[in-house]
């Protein structure tokens, strides 16, 4: 007899019944960017947890320090912290199976369509921004050939070369060497031109590097329209600002990478490749769950592809200017505390590609607070709670949008109490 895998309305409204306590639990042990009280407890709402977790902090039961997130969307310090209506729909997605591919297909459609995205582009939902690059351009150079597809890293009989500008080298191109090509670096339009033969697969653009480089974003996307050879912009950490989801596409950049775990807030493992129709279905066979590729290793699951569409959704409908207010506020009443300390001087600065958010540096004058900045990071770090900021030789400096509501008074507070305990 065969097995019907079609969902029932039993089955549904079962799994709904699941997640009342689920949503209840994550609503109540999470709160907005705006919210004044405190987190719970630790202990709350885990009645349910035994064993492993029942604490309410599984880090400290394994060991691990949990720190006050200054430095921002790190992924060496976990990303951002998912929403909790993320974490629900990622919670219902665990409730039931599904063809992964036809998941990826209806997704990156819904995605499209939120994005308002060019006709002839949809998006696919990957294994973070490093994994959109890597599948991305394996897509161009195998197409929808099996054998291409099977045989990456070695590109007999495909293209080889991408080109890149050489103030745009870093170490995420890392991805784009392992399908096997060569990076020709080049600097300017005229050895761009130069640099293009018959195996150019692609020609490679990465965003943060934008002021760095001789071509400029928008030029890049023209060149490669006159040229004929697809263009890709990373734009992992790019958002906000969030038209910056659909400014590429609308560009004419064939193809765009976006993290999912940072300002988006989605899971932290998700990221997004946008692009043409033709080149995101290359991508996708490229990509787990399909065996002997490239991107097999680059699991993307589909609680997380559920969650990366719930995410976009609650980022498209935030107020982004009440954000950037509250981000602000919070730098400045750090900056209202420390600067009562004779010699501390703090300066707002908002980068113009990559974290585009308020920050804040932090400088003092060594005749009156004999204290290395680095030293000063180290101390934070060791501190109880861990609290982390950016150190260079010149000072200490932060961001706040990563922070918890409240965490911005206890960085003042142990601030003031550094300082004060390295003044002259």
């Amino acid at each position: 007899m065969p097995l019907n895998l079609k969902s029932t309305r039993r089955t549904f409204m079962s799994s709904l019944g699941v997640m009342a306590g689920v949503v209840a639990g994550a609503m109540s042990s999470a709160r907005g960017l705006f919210a004044s009280a405190a987190l719970p407890a630790s202990g709350a709402n885990t009645a349910r947890i035994s064993g492993f977790g029942a604490s309410g902090n599984v880090y400290e039961e394994l060991g691990v320090t949990t720190v006050i997130n200054g430095q921002g969307t790190m992924t060496v310090l976990g990303g951002s912290l998912a929403r909790p209506e993320v974490e629900a729909v990622m919670a219902l997605a665990g409730q039931h199976f599904c063809s992964i591919p036809d998941l990826e297909v209806a997704a990156g459609k819904r995605i499209a369509e939120m994005l308002k995205l060019p006709e002839g582009y949809t998006a696919l939902v990957t294994s973070g921004a490093a994994a959109a690059m890597q599948s991305g351009l394996a897509g161009i150079l195998t197409g929808d050939n099996p054998k291409f597809i099977e045989q990456l890293p070695d590109l007999t009989g495909m293209k080889s070369e991408v080109i890149i500008q050489k103030s745009h080298r870093n170490p995420f191109d890392h991805q784009l060497r392992a399908t096997g090509v060569k990076l020709v670096v080049i600097e300017t339009t005229d050895e761009l031109r130069k640099a293009v033969n018959p195996q150019t697969a692609m020609l490679h653009f990465t965003n943060f590097a934008n002021a760095a480089g001789q071509i400029k974003v928008d030029e890049w996307a023209k060149l490669g329209k006159e040229l004929n050879i697809p263009t890709f912009i990373d734009a992992a950490a790019d958002t906000p600002p969030v038209s910056h989801l659909w400014d590429y596409a609308n560009m004419g950049y064939d193809l765009s990478a976006f993290s999912g775990g940072k300002a988006i807030r989605g899971p932290q493992c998700a990221g997004l490749l946008i692009g043409r129709k033709d080149l995101v279905a290359s991508a996708l066979l490229n990509n787990s769950p399909h065996e002997d590729t490239l991107g097999r290793c680059a699991k993307v699951g589909k609680e997380e592809i559920i969650g990366m569409v719930k995410a976009l959704e609650l980022y498209l409908k935030e107020d982004h200017e009440a954000l950037n207010r509250e981000w602000q506020r919070r730098l400045e009443s750090i900056s209202a505390q420390i600067t009562r300390i004779p010699g501390v001087t703090t300066a707002y600065s908002v980068p113009d590609v990559a974290n585009h958010v308020p920050h804040m540096n932090i400088k003092w004058d060594p005749s009156h607070i004999s204290l290395d900045p680095r030293d000063a990071s180290k101390t934070l770090r060791g501190g109880q709670p861990s609290i982390v900021l950016e150190s260079d030789p010149n000072g200490l400096g932060m961001n706040s949008f990563m922070l918890k509501p409240g965490e911005e008074k206890t960085i003042a507070e142990h601030l003031v109490q550094l300082f004060r305990a390295h003044s002259a």
